[in-house]
């Protein structure tokens, strides 16, 4: 039976929690995600890179020997693939793919996630990916599905693939094509060896992005507007030291990842009945741990023109709802 882990968890950025010790962060099932494991990368390299967007529903193949960026960063080693996703069409599932090339070996991916202001949201080592024996139309792989939930307000997330140098100390023992094969036709399975294959520096990678409604980690801050500004990304923008850049504005670029406005409120109050409906609804989301369900009835009550939501969300998270 395939094993596809997923990760349970959720992240907040610094900020809406801070203030509050006595907050318990298994009453409303947030975990934050633990990036102090992954490398730590300038935020002028990450800017440099190329980042490919990949759309909904949209499946990318890189070849990394063809393609394949070079960050100078420790911790970092062989070739790394930069990717952009939209971050305004809800939940998201990515399937990440690293293809074995049974004559020269495979890549071990880690995908470092970043939030539209490029700072690092979770990170997801080589451990997170599982070997996937070869099938009729499928090849031995290293594969996971990492589920994301984008903030409100963000355009786009960022992912970051890469290989580190221990990783490429390891091996990956993949299964006998004649011990597949066996198995697949229901034949007994033959005693032989399975082959041994090298983790390389390069390879060959397959992203897919899809919609999901049962997501788990939350990327970026909880309210687009309490971030800081957005930045560039790509070769035009200007080089900085940290990984977010506090701009007074969002620089204009094509590769720009803009904060999207606040909902948009009718003019008129929301009818009393529907404001209790709501904010009694969000608390009872978040007091059961569904922070995503939470923070959707506040996007449509705010459009419903709602001023309590948003308050009424913030104190059952701090506990006090």
């Amino acid at each position: 039976m395939k094993m596809k882990k997923r990760l349970v968890a959720l992240c907040l950025t610094a900020g809406l929690l801070a203030g509050a010790p006595a907050v318990s962060f298994a009453d409303v099932n947030i975990v934050p995600q633990n990036t102090s494991a992954a490398p730590s990368i300038p935020a002028g390299e990450l800017q440099r890179l190329n980042w490919t967007p990949v759309a909904q529903s949209q499946t990318l193949t890189t070849d990394l020997a063809a393609v394949g960026q070079s960050l100078n960063v420790p911790g970092i080693a062989g070739k790394v693939a930069a990717y952009s996703v939209p971050a305004n069409i809800g939940e998201l599932t990515i399937t990440l793919t690293s293809l074995a090339n049974k004559q020269i070996g495979i890549y071990a991916p880690n995908v470092l996630v970043l939030d539209q202001n490029l700072t690092p949201a979770a990170y997801f080592p080589s451990s997170y990916f599982t070997y996937q024996e070869p099938g009729v139309v499928t090849e031995d792989r290293l594969e996971a599905i990492i589920k994301l939930t984008p903030a409100l307000g963000q355009q786009k997330l960022y992912l970051l693939v890469f290989t580190t140098p221990q990783d490429l100390q390891k091996t990956t023992t993949m299964t006998n094509p004649a011990k597949a094969y066996a198995k697949g036709v229901g034949n007994a399975v033959p005693d032989i060896a399975d082959p041994v294959a090298r983790h390389t520096p390069d390879g060959k990678l397959k992203l897919k992005v899809s919609t999901n409604s049962a997501s788990s980690v939350l990327v970026g801050p909880l309210f687009g507007s309490s971030g800081p500004g957005s930045v560039t990304v790509g070769n035009t923008a200007a080089p900085a030291t940290a990984y977010t850049a506090p701009a007074p504005a969002p620089m204009a670029a094509p590769a720009t990842a803009h904060a999207a406005p606040a909902p948009s409120r009718k003019s008129e109050p929301v009818l009393n009945d529907t404001e209790q409906y709501f904010n009694q609804a969000i608390k009872q989301a978040v007091k059961s741990g569904d922070v995503d369900k939470a923070l959707k009835l506040l996007d449509e009550a705010e459009r419903l023109g709602s001023t309590s939501a948003r308050s009424t969300f913030i104190s059952s998270v701090k506990g006090k709802g």
